[in-house]
């Protein structure tokens, strides 16, 4: 038993050192996709900032935690389709997200070497949300003081390189699969107020832009120097 105790702990101890972590920012825009204003998917129209940290388990495979936040817009007067154009709703709302995913590297991305590299990555998970609880009124989207939460499935595609020594420059586009249809006002839970648009379909927002992290950790005691 403390043979195996001494095994384990070692091989607990060799992986915990083969592991490099990263920490950092996303700075870009978001877009709204639901029933109100333009149906283009990635079109942001909003800024959008956050924070991230992965704990790269391999040169594959990595869990991504972030926060981030950004606002929402939307215009029918931007979109391509005659009848929104004509109803001229819009509005704006916020958005609080955490989110716990794994992210896959389509190539070997070993941040314990030192020579520049290249990968696209795809990323899922799990996010939580806030936003503005809202509904129709006289014609005009209206948001409330009260916030509601709900879950989102994020799928993001980017590409990112090791621009610098510990310094890892990636640009993505992650869409969020949504478990509301209010985001806009279309379908509330209150039935005293209107629904309208697709009320089968639920909402969409897309954050696009740039990650910096900085990456630290030990390189494993098998490597050479």
């Amino acid at each position: 038993m403390y043979k195996l105790f001494n095994l384990l702990f070692l091989f607990f101890f060799l992986t915990m050192n083969a592991q490099i972590h990263e920490i950092g920012v996303f700075v870009g825009g978001s877009n709204y996709i639901g029933d109100v204003g333009s149906t283009t998917y990635i079109s942001p129209n909003k800024p959008a900032m956050g924070l991230l940290y992965k704990w790269n388990k391999s040169p594959r495979l990595a869990y991504r935690f972030s926060i981030n936040g950004a606002y929402i817009y939307a215009n029918d007067i931007d979109s391509n389709e005659p009848g929104r154009n004509l109803r001229g709703f819009h509005f704006r709302n916020s958005i609080k997200e955490v989110s716990l995913g794994l992210e896959f590297n389509f190539f070997d991305f070993n941040l314990h070497e030192v020579e520049r590299k290249y990968t696209p990555y795809v990323h899922s998970g799990l996010s939580y949300f806030r936003s503005h609880d809202a509904y129709l009124s006289s014609g005009q989207i209206v948001m409330l003081d009260h916030h509601s939460g709900a879950l989102a499935i994020p799928m993001t595609l980017g590409i990112k390189s090791n621009v610098f020594p510990h310094v890892i420059l990636a640009m993505e586009i992650g869409a969020r699969y949504t478990f509301t249809d209010n985001l806009d006002g279309s379908n509330p839970k209150d039935e005293i107020f209107p629904k309208f648009g697709n009320i089968n379909n639920n909402d969409w927002y897309v954050f696009s832009g740039l990650t910096l992290t900085y990456t630290f950790g030990n390189k494993p005691c098998y490597c050479a120097e």
